[in-house]
């Protein structure tokens, strides 16, 4: 099964948890016993990282048997995996799955709920999560973000330029379109964005031929005005990619892309609350 972390991130993971044993259950001396576990959903959510809690319960010694896959909307009530093995390996890799899957489903699922309000409007429309994740964690939130139908919007500076008012901020009073010119130079390969704070600067931006205009903090009022003059601007060869940042999220999600922005970039889905699922353990007949 495929799996976002690799086996020695597995390994991290269950180690950071159990370092030097599990003092209960070896205390209680049922780590032998035979048992099985089953996760569900106990709310409706888009599930994420079901692979990598699979991958985790047999790294501790289980078999898992996946009964959903990332990316699923599941119901209330339905089963996501189900794991055998002894005592002591279900309750070794217990909480860790289960906190894997809750936490990068609550992400996946926000971000879903933002791709169908946008989409519900304009069906073309991209939703970008930006970088701004738990340091340390991006594999996860990378697979969390395209489970919930989403794409990443950088996934790190070495990949992108992108120019933001504290770029700018030492260049001094050198033109716009001298900075495009300098930056296509450098990486005539690369799309060139900008972050503008404002109508002026935005138009600015695409004159000096900018291909994607980063609308930061723009209200939906504001995209609108924004589409309307690039529009209306008649020297323009290119029309540039109009992405929406700053405070985008499910609630608003629509308005903007009514508004004509081609592009939602947000964080929402990293402050997401998790999801819920339920986790049941029970001891099996040992096999004769």
């Amino acid at each position: 099964m495929p799996t976002t972390a690799t086996q020695h991130e597995l390994e991290t993971l269950l180690r950071d948890d159990v370092p030097y044993g599990d003092l209960t259950t070896e205390a209680l001396g049922i780590g032998g016993e035979p048992g099985q576990m089953l996760f569900a959903a106990r709310d409706r959510m888009v599930l994420a990282l079901a692979e990598d809690a699979a991958a985790l319960i047999e790294l501790a010694g289980g078999r898992a048997e996946l009964l959903a896959a990332s990316g699923a909307a599941l119901e209330k009530g339905a089963p996501i995996l189900r794991a055998e093995g002894t005592a002591a390996c279900l309750l070794r890799s217990w909480k860790v799955a289960q906190t894997l899957i809750e936490i990068w489903s609550g992400v996946a699922s926000e971000a879903a709920a933002i791709v169908r309000a946008a989409r519900a409007v304009r069906p073309d429309i991209t939703v970008a999560c930006t970088r701004k994740n738990v340091p340390g964690v991006k594999q996860f939130a990378v697979s969390a973000v395209k489970a919930g139908g989403a794409v990443m919007h950088r996934l790190g500076l070495s990949e992108t330029i992108l120019v933001f008012p504290e770029h700018r901020a030492f260049l001094g009073a050198t033109p716009l379109a001298d900075v495009a010119a300098r930056l296509r130079r450098s990486a005539p390969e690369k799309r060139l964005v900008i972050e503008v704070t404002g109508l002026e600067q935005a138009v600015a931006a695409a004159a000096a031929g900018f291909d994607v205009i980063q609308a930061e903090k723009f209200t939906p009022d504001d995209i609108a005005a924004l589409v309307a003059r690039i529009k209306a601007t008649a020297t323009l060869q290119v029309r540039p990619v109009i992405a929406a940042a700053g405070g985008v999220n499910a609630q608003n999600a629509a308005a903007y892309a009514a508004a004509g922005a081609d592009v939602l970039v947000t964080s929402a889905p990293y402050l997401a609350r998790p999801c819920d699922v339920q986790v049941q353990i029970v001891r099996t007949q040992a096999p004769h």
